[in-house]
C-alpha cells in the first residue's frame, strides 16, 4: 500500500474505504463478465454462434484486464480485492446472467446488458469522485470506454448479421 498515495486521495476529500468497497463492486462485476464472455464462447450455438466466437472470446480478455486494473488500485489505496468467486455474486453489481440459452444471439442479449449495467457502474464511480482522485478516475475513464466500445461492438454485430442472415458455414 502506498500511504502517500492514500493521503493524497483522503486530503482531496474522498473516503478511501468506501471508494475500495465500489471498486470491489466493480472488480467482482469484472470477474462474472469475464466468466459470462468466456463460458459463452464455449457454449455458443446457432447459426451466427460462428462469427460471434472471437467477439466473445476478446471480450472476455479486456474484461479480465479490467479486473486486474481494479484489483492493483485496489491495492495501492490499501485494500484487498474480494478473494472468494462466492462473494463475486454477493457484491456485484451487474450479477451475473446464466447462458441458459446457448443461442448466439440470445448471449449477445445478455453480455449487450451487461455492458450497459458496467457504463452505468463506471460512470456513477466518475461521478462519485468528481474529479478529486485523479489517478482512480483515470483507471475507471479508460474502462468505461472499454465497456462502451464492448456495447457498441456488440450492438454492431446483432445488427449485421441480422442484416446478412445466418451464415452457410455455421448451418
Amino acid at each position: 500500500m502506498g500511504l502517500k498515495g492514500r493521503e493524497i486521495v483522503e486530503r482531496a476529500g474522498v473516503d478511501v474505504d468506501t471508494l475500495i468497497q465500489v471498486l470491489n463492486q466493480a472488480y467482482c462485476d469484472e470477474w462474472l463478465a469475464y466468466y459470462q464472455y468466456w463460458v459463452g464462447a464455449k457454449v455458443a450455438t446457432g447459426p451466427y454462434a460462428h462469427a460471434l466466437i472471437p467477439e466473445l472470446e476478446e471480450h472476455a480478455q479486456e474484461e479480465l484486464d479490467h479486473a486486474n486494473k481494479l484489483a492493483k488500485r485496489i491495492i495501492e489505496l490499501g485494500g484487498t480485492p474480494i478473494l472468494s468467486p462466492e462473494e463475486w455474486m454477493k457484491e456485484s453489481t451487474c450479477g451475473y446472467l446464466t447462458p441458459s440459452n446457448p443461442d448466439a444471439m440470445e448471449l449477445l442479449g445478455q453480455n449487450i446488458q451487461g455492458e450497459r449495467c458496467a457504463i452505468e457502474v463506471y460512470n456513477r464511480i466518475l461521478e462519485r469522485l468528481r474529479g478529486r482522485d485523479p489517478v482512480t478516475a483515470h483507471i475507471i475513464r479508460e474502462i468505461l470506454e472499454d465497456e462502451i466500445e464492448h456495447e457498441d461492438d456488440l450492438e454492431n454485430f446483432k445488427l449485421s448479421e441480422k442484416q446478412k442472415g445466418p451464415s452457410k458455414k455455421s448451418m
